[in-house]
């Protein structure tokens, strides 16, 4: 694998993007191009900066109050590969720290492609919950948790696989 992710940014120690203290990764490039998106810097796939994926790591490391990292964006589906590499290798010093991901996609859509794409179905078997769906501006609730429209689901992913069906998680 190459080693490198393309990212717009990261925060050391989020607490609005997952449960307890985060680290949380903003991955550049998004096609879905959300009407009021929170980041729409994040939609050029060519902006941000290349990053070897051992940085990130080390960055990871050096906070032990972490609970979990998060993949946003961007949408972090657009890099499958430089992400799955960024888990594991996260799963492989702490296998505590639950993983995150938001993506526009929404997960029966996703589902559609496993048998094609691998590297997504492994990504989101190693994961913990996704956060799935458009941000929709016209479904925009400040009371929920983690997302910013109605649409959006936050999907425990380790249930879904064992039950072969959406199990939504509810951090609340």
């Amino acid at each position: 694998m190459e080693n490198k992710i393309r990212i717009a940014g990261y925060i050391d120690d989020s607490i609005v993007d997952g449960p307890g203290i985060r680290f949380t990764i903003f991955t550049q490039g998004c096609l879905h191009h959300c009407f009021k998106c929170h980041n729409p810097e994040t939609w050029p796939m060519d902006k941000g900066s290349l990053v070897d994926i051992d940085i990130l790591i080390e960055k990871i490391k050096k906070n032990p109050l972490l609970q979990g990292v998060t993949l946003s964006g961007g949408d972090p589906l657009y890099q499958i590969k430089p992400c799955l590499e960024l888990v594991k290798k996260i799963k492989e010093f702490d296998n505590n720290l639950n993983i995150i991901i938001y993506t526009g996609f929404v997960f029966e859509d996703l589902e559609k492609r496993f048998s094609n794409e691998p590297e997504l179905l492994e990504l989101l078997k190693l994961s913990d919950y996704l956060i799935d769906g458009p941000y929709i501006d016209s479904l925009r609730d400040l009371t929920l948790l983690f997302r910013g429209s109605k649409n959006q689901r936050i999907i425990d992913l380790r249930k879904t696989f064992i039950e072969n069906k959406v199990i939504e998680a509810n951090f609340e």
